[in-house]
């Protein structure tokens, strides 16, 4: 291979991290934008939210294109097609996480129609968690840190437990007034999409985990 392709080669590779974490700093600020709109009841921050998040889709879009042509040109093999795939499965994991973003501001516009809601500002530290898995799965999958990706894996039985605790309170604030049933279903679907932030990027861990050790993930095998 001549010193010319070997280069092309290399800076493609690199424009697909940066591409990943473009989408992941994007992604970010879309969660923390979403959950600002809601506990702020902020109109306009919800409204970005919805608003930008096409660009989030077309990031994946080119790192599908890319993907695809360096697998069809260069023929990578060992860690360098591990790496592709990782990065193919995990743009689609991180567009789904600014999915459940819009989501999120999608119900504080609906939470506006109403003068008060109990357990909103909860919400921002369920967030908390999620947000720092993302963050460091998407740092494990730029430096190739498989234990941190395994750290990362682990912090979801905390955010399983903290939306579970959530859950319970809404239940019983609708169960002592009738009236709040609607804003409480409201913020059930708000919580929900954040436990769904932790879900995915436990398996953007999963896919570093993959990507590093070359064998596939299996939950028996780290417990």
């Amino acid at each position: 291979m001549s010193q010319h392709i070997v280069k092309a080669y290399d800076e493609e590779l690199e424009t697909l991290h940066r591409l990943i974490h473009q989408m992941g700093e994007l992604t970010l600020e879309q969660i923390q934008k979403a959950i600002d709109s809601l506990v702020g009841r902020s109109e306009k921050l919800a409204n970005e939210v919805i608003g930008h998040d096409y660009e989030i889709n077309h990031l994946e879009t080119r790192v599908d294109a890319l993907s695809v042509r360096i697998l069809a040109l260069r023929q990578p093999v060992a860690s360098d097609l591990r790496t592709v795939v990782a990065a193919l499965k995990i743009a689609n994991q991180v567009e789904r996480i600014a999915d459940y973003a819009s989501n999120i501001a999608k119900r504080s516009l609906l939470l506006m129609e109403y003068p008060s809601v109990v357990l909103m500002d909860e919400l921002s530290s369920l967030a908390i968690k999620p947000k720092e898995m993302l963050e460091k799965a998407l740092l494990a999958f730029t430096t190739y840190d498989v234990n941190l990706a395994l750290r990362v894996w682990h912090m979801d039985r905390e955010v399983d437990e903290q939306y579970n605790a959530y859950l319970l309170q809404l239940f019983d604030v609708m169960i002592a007034a009738p009236q709040n049933i609607s804003p409480c279903t409201h913020l059930l679907f708000a919580a929900k999409n954040i436990e769904r932030i932790g879900d995915q990027s436990s398996n953007v861990a999963e896919s570093v985990y993959t990507m590093v050790t070359g064998k596939p993930f299996k939950e028996s095998e780290i417990l």
